[in-house]
């Protein structure tokens, strides 16, 4: 294939995407991911997702702190006269004066099903939020935040007992496979760009660090959805005699109680509206994840201590 294409993305997520471009064999002429980053610990470097695997099937990546009045990536992409632009998650805006850069213009692949979600966390704030279907968006990129016209959504079912990186595996592959028909319309002046009804726009904010702490008070269904929503990453904690912990699996049942009691000896613990939730797989701080039942082998987290109290 000669139509030359411009891929614009950064983590796990937009992997399985630059692949299947690779392996159907479209001309990529050029990647670009956010540079890399020091860890939080130690000095040790980290390529993102996409450049680690732009090098292993040996693409030109480029990966500049912002594009922002930035003249060197500019003339650099004028020169390439790509066909057109796929950005997945790339975490930077592009400039208005670049996208007129690429012939048939700069498409987005979004994790929501817009004009829901837009923004940073869709797959997450959907999980949060117990929406029962999420999808992958494809459309263009314009001046504002995820509101340009849309070509298609793709659904699918959110299942209650799939986490956010569950959900986003499945995304990913659905997007992986439905974004080759998209390219070769638009290629083909095919396509039919729609624009969003932005009245229903909702936004999907970054995760912020407070939003880790579990509040007992809230509804067992709430707690369950930050728990799947933000898992595994940043995860969602309680704190008990100065330590975290961390859950990482978690269903409702029917237990009552007061607010935060812990009901049971497998760890249930009461939520509001006569609602538990039974924890299924914890990390304390510091430790490894452990199944509930070798979780309280060893636990002071028993029967009849209350979590709001502690």
């Amino acid at each position: 294939m000669t139509n030359k294409i411009i891929f614009m993305g950064t983590p796990l997520f937009c992997v399985p995407i630059l692949e299947s471009l690779h392996q159907n064999g479209y001309n990529i002429a050029a990647v670009y991911t956010q540079p890399p980053q020091k860890s939080h610990r130690g000095q040790k470097i980290n390529k993102s997702p996409i450049q680690v695997v732009s090098e292993t099937l040996n693409i030109e990546h480029r990966t500049p702190k912002t594009l922002k009045d930035n003249n060197e990536e500019y003339k650099l992409i004028k020169k390439l006269d790509a066909d057109l632009a796929i950005v997945c998650a790339y975490g930077q805006i592009i400039p208005k004066n670049f996208l007129n850069l690429v012939k048939k213009g700069f498409i987005n692949i979004h994790a929501s099903i817009l004009p829901e979600w837009r923004g940073a966390a869709p797959i997450q704030r959907s999980i949060m939020n117990l929406d029962h279907e999420t999808g992958i968006s494809i459309m263009k990129i314009n001046e504002e935040l995820d509101s340009g016209p849309v070509s298609n959504i793709y659904k699918i079912k959110i299942d209650p007992s799939q986490n956010a990186e569950q959900i986003s595996e499945i995304l990913s592959n659905l997007a992986a496979e439905k974004i080759l028909d998209n390219i070769n319309d638009i290629l083909a002046d095919k396509a039919k760009f729609i624009d969003q009804d932005h009245s229903k726009a909702t936004y999907a904010k970054k995760i912020r660090k407070e939003e880790s702490q579990i509040n007992w008070n809230d509804d067992a269904s709430k707690i369950i959805g930050k728990i799947n929503g933000l898992s595994p990453f940043p995860g969602v904690f309680f704190s008990f005699d100065g330590e975290r912990y961390k859950i990482l699996r978690a269903v409702i049942s029917n237990g009552s109680g007061q607010v935060g009691e812990v009901i049971s000896n497998q760890l249930e613990i009461a939520c509001n509206n006569n609602k538990s939730i039974k924890i299924l797989e914890i990390q304390r701080q510091g430790k490894r994840s452990q199944k509930i039942n070798e979780f309280i082998l060893g636990s002071k987290i028993k029967k009849g201590l209350n979590l709001l109290n502690v």
